[in-house]
């Protein structure tokens, strides 16, 4: 329950409509409790007195009171969805937002399947619970407490017979609410499974037909699909038998009333009045309680689907700005210093992927990460960014320690290009532009030539206007990544990133691309602006042999570092490499040295 409190915040914004659909509401509680009271009265007053002007008086009374109930009730209906509706919007932009705040390392414990529903189906319950709150939660409660006094005012010693059983049918009512949480708990917890394992095969279903593995997917679905359903099942079948014994104590409540009540009146104590009118609040009395059993698995089900929400909405990012951290001064060229840098994924539990990392980028060097794969070459470059935290060690960019300073504008001055590319649906256009929307055209075309993808988007159909599918499927891995080096580019970055970044381009287009970062003295965008800071992670070695630096990992350590021609001499492990993909590398080396710069 006090994780729906916490979300009570949601409706604030909304609260004079809420108040209003709750008035509306109470009034049409009042509205239904006088007329079993009309009733009595045209029975007792009018049929038996054979008073014709009550009957129709009393009736023309109950009439208007029908109509404005119903109006009032379309009115509570209205207000209700509109305040629903909002809750809804709005704690799916809240869960949207928080999410947009987590760091990798946040995002690395949240498997995408659960995010999507707790954005999805969550709130959806969150806004039925809403809604129905405010149309039928708290109506039964005031109708069940006005009906139970109405029946003690009309026949006191009637409404003492009926006391036991609605105590029992309370009681009933309160274990089938608490037994429902932990049920629909379960249910959430399988449909997390379900959405898991459909959205894993969805984004890999090319994987799975080019390696047969559809039975075997289809396996897995079905016994995810089993699960849910199975436990499903099991939440109904509860529900199925809390229906019957309600409506069973209800006829009990009926039968008592008829023979005492029929005694009394054959006594004299009662009139048949007082008896309809009666029968009728215990009706009243006994339907709302239910109408609140029916409604437990909507409030099990919301107060569950409020503690996956809260679990979202509390997550602290991992990466968060020191208080009062100064932003990073703009500088043209950063120097960049890894000081005894250690790092583990997911706190101090596991073991080190980069340790005793001792590293200098000089302004406009480019550096070049190579290494094994596992060898921590992405993790290394993560760091500078602060997409991780290091666990020993700190990074200075230009003397300032990274975790001391603001990350939005350290970002502000980084361009990456991930080693899995990323292009979103829109024209070739947009995903340039996605990291500075007011460029100019004629930058857009001058990053897509710096990035060598000019030529092949003037071949597409609608050129820089075609639209890129889902996920760029309609482009080759090739056409991805240059688009996602132009787009890194575009942002005139102080430091750029590469990460494994034209290992789905041929040799003769990275080469291009290579010359195109190395332009001497200036960016390869405009040469009158200085050359960034550069890191450039390869598994080919062609990539690297122009870097005015090259760094060797080993097991998450530096092995070597240096230029081509010093670690060809002193460092056996780049040799190694070298001679397994390049042989003598006579003509790819000599082709390669004439566009480089003089090494030292």
């Amino acid at each position: 329950m006090d994780h729906v409190i916490k979300l009570v915040s949601f409706v604030r914004p909304y609260r004079w409509r809420a108040a209003l659909a709750l008035v509306l509401l109470t009034a049409i509680v009042f509205m239904d409790l006088a007329i079993p009271r009309l009733i009595q009265q045209i029975i007792d007053q009018g049929i038996a007195a054979q008073d014709q002007g009550v009957v129709i008086q009393t009736s023309l009374w109950m009439l208007g009171i029908s109509i404005l109930s119903l109006l009032f009730a379309v009115g509570n209906n209205v207000f209700s969805v509109q305040v629903g509706e909002s809750v809804a919007r709005d704690l799916r932009e809240a869960i949207f937002t928080k999410i947009q705040t987590f760091s990798f390392g946040n995002l690395d414990r949240q498997q995408t399947g659960q995010l999507m529903v707790r954005l999805s189906s969550d709130t959806t319950v969150l806004q039925r619970l809403t809604q129905i709150t405010l149309r039928i939660g708290t109506r039964a409660p005031l109708l069940m407490i006005g009906s139970l006094i109405l029946m003690f005012r009309t026949a006191p010693s009637l409404a003492l017979t009926m006391v036991p059983l609605l105590l029992v049918t309370m009681g009933a009512v309160v274990f089938f609410a608490v037994r429902m949480e932990p049920l629909f708990r379960a249910v959430q917890q399988r449909l997390d499974r379900l959405n898991n394992v459909l959205q894993e095969n969805i984004a890999g279903v090319r994987v799975v037909k080019a390696f047969v593995r559809a039975a075997f997917e289809g396996s897995r679905f079905e016994e995810a699909n089993k699960g849910f359903t199975d436990e499903s099942v099991r939440v109904m079948r509860f529900m199925s038998i809390m229906s019957p014994a309600l409506t069973t104590f209800v006829n009990i409540g009926l039968v008592v009333v008829i023979w005492a009540g029929g005694t009394q009146a054959a006594r004299g104590d009662l009139s048949v009045g007082q008896i309809v009118a009666f029968t009728n609040y215990l009706l009243t009395t006994m339907t709302p309680l239910i109408m609140m059993s029916r409604l437990s698995n909507v409030w099990a089900n919301g107060i569950n689907s409020a503690r996956r929400v809260n679990e979202v909405l509390d997550t602290s990012p991992e990466i968060q700005d020191a208080p009062g951290a100064p932003a990073l001064p703009g500088t043209s060229e950063p120097r960049v210093v890894f000081e005894d840098v250690t790092f583990q994924y997911n706190g101090s539990g596991n073991e080190a992927v980069l340790e005793g990392i001792n590293l200098v980028a000089e302004p406009g060097e480019t550096v070049a990460i190579l290494g094994a794969t596992g060898a921590g070459k992405s993790s290394l470059v993560n760091l500078v960014p602060r997409f991780y935290d290091v666990a020993a060690g700190r990074i200075l960019i230009d003397g300032l320690d990274i975790r001391h300073i603001q990350q939005g504008s350290l970002l502000a001055q980084v361009g990456i290009v991930p080693q899995e590319t990323v292009l979103f649906s829109g024209t070739v256009r947009d995903n340039i532009r996605y990291g500075r929307p007011e460029a100019s055209d004629e930058e857009v075309v001058a990053a897509a030539q710096a990035a060598q993808a000019h030529e092949f988007i003037l071949d597409l159909p609608q050129a820089y206007d075609t639209h890129v599918e889902e996920r760029g499927v309609n482009l080759s891995g090739g056409q991805r990544q240059r688009v996602a080096i132009a787009r890194a580019l575009l942002t005139r970055p102080q430091i750029l990133i590469l990460d494994d970044s034209t290992s789905s381009v041929d040799v003769e287009t990275e080469t291009k691309i290579q010359e195109a970062l190395a332009v001497a003295g200036g960016s390869p965008m405009d040469p009158a602006v200085p050359r960034p800071t550069s890191f450039v992670v390869a598994q080919r070695i062609s990539t690297v042999l122009n870097a005015d630096k090259i760094v060797v990992l080993d097991r998450g350590r530096i092995a070597a570092q240096g230029t081509h021609q010093a670690l060809m001499q002193s460092s056996p492990i780049y040799r190694e490499i070298y001679e397994s993909q390049l042989g003598n590398g006579a003509r790819l080396a000599g082709a390669s040295h004439g566009t480089a710069r003089t090494e030292t």
